[in-house]
């Protein structure tokens, strides 16, 4: 069996299918986004193994191993079929051991070319955590809650830029009401490897846009190197009137149930104090979205000055605006965005 380097692996796998043999549990903390599982071991067995190689040797836990994986031999080579292309299949473990090495002994027998991920997934972690260190022209599309940033960005992609929504790839919109109507949050180790899938394809030459975010998105924190990136790159800030913010702001959230609104207000209770919290609370409970909304927003604005404040005023182009089509609004930025770009030699 050949053995290959994490970069050539990567470009490999434009082609052919990986299987990662570690057990389901590894794999849903976090996997190569491509990869599909094909586990030597499950959960239990797993633990079994590494349990005996601790308490009692090396070759005692190989020998489970064997009696545990004879009655699954036939059946995994029939998944890898399935999932091959042209008989050829990359394959991978943890740290690129005896998992691995013995999955692929096996379907080279059946017949089948593979090759293995030297280092294993460990070294692709490794690999696109440094790879985040890239320095790639990033646009940070700013904006106060309710300017329509998403719907903006979405747009640039219709048009062939690049394009990266960190909000998507975390389900979770970025505030205490940033959960709402979303899915569940990956692990933030799924996070960063879908955040690279992306990251992978970029011309580093051309502007990448992207939303301003905070280092946490909900529960996931962003890789370090890449936030700074974000903290130091050009800054489109866009002004929309504060009408039309909270007309949009009160369609996308009132339809949600009132107690599920209010848990979110109580998420913040203690940077709004307790006499606005309960406020907007009464507000909610009235249906008076309009008002609960416009006070929310007051927090939310200032958070947004002081976090703006603290970027490089010669990075930063304001444009203002006040149509409440977002598809207009992100015309107008596009065409002004090019002057930007020129400006920054992008």
């Amino acid at each position: 069996m050949e053995k290959i380097e994490i970069s050539e692996f990567l470009q490999q796998a434009k082609n052919l299918p990986i299987i990662d043999v570690r057990s389901p549990a590894e794999f849903s903390q976090g996997h190569i986004p491509s990869a599909f599982n094909i586990p030597l071991f499950n959960d239990e067995e797993r633990a079994a193994v590494g349990t005996t190689y601790t308490k009692i040797n090396k070759e005692a836990a190989v020998l489970l191993g064997l009696e545990i994986v004879g009655k699954k031999l036939a059946e995994m080579v029939r998944q890898a079929r399935k999932k091959a292309k042209n008989q050829q299949l990359l394959v991978h473990c943890w740290r690129g051991g005896m998992r691995s090495e013995s999955v692929a002994w096996l379907l080279e027998l059946a017949g089948m070319k593979i090759k293995l991920l030297n280092g294993g997934y460990k070294s692709y972690r490794n690999f696109i955590r440094k790879d985040f260190e890239r320095k790639a022209n990033l646009i940070v599309v700013a904006g106060m809650t309710g300017t329509g940033k998403t719907e903006i960005l979405q747009h640039f992609k219709k048009l062939g830029q690049q394009v990266i929504d960190l909000e998507a790839l975390a389900n979770h919109k970025g505030s205490a009401f940033g959960a709402l109507g979303q899915e569940k949050q990956p692990t933030n180790e799924q996070f960063e490897n879908n955040l690279y899938d992306i990251w992978q394809h970029f011309d580093f030459e051309k502007p990448i846009f992207l939303e301003d975010e905070s280092e946490k998105i909900g529960n996931i924190t962003l890789p370090k190197s890449f936030f700074l990136q974000i903290r130091n790159a050009k800054t489109l800030q866009i002004i929309l009137d504060k009408n039309i913010r909270l007309s949009r702001l009160c369609k996308e959230y009132a339809f949600f149930d009132k107690e599920i609104l209010k848990d979110s207000v109580l998420k913040i209770s203690k940077r709004l104090g307790s006499l606005l919290t309960q406020t907007i609370i009464q507000h909610i409970d009235n249906q008076e979205f309009n008002f609960a909304v416009e006070k929310i927003l007051s927090y939310y604005d200032k958070t947004y000055f002081y976090g703006i404040s603290l970027r490089d005023e010669k990075t930063l182009q304001t444009i203002e605006l006040n149509n409440e089509n977002m598809y207009l609004n992100a015309q107008i930025i596009f065409e002004k965005t090019k002057n930007f770009c020129e400006k920054f030699n992008f």
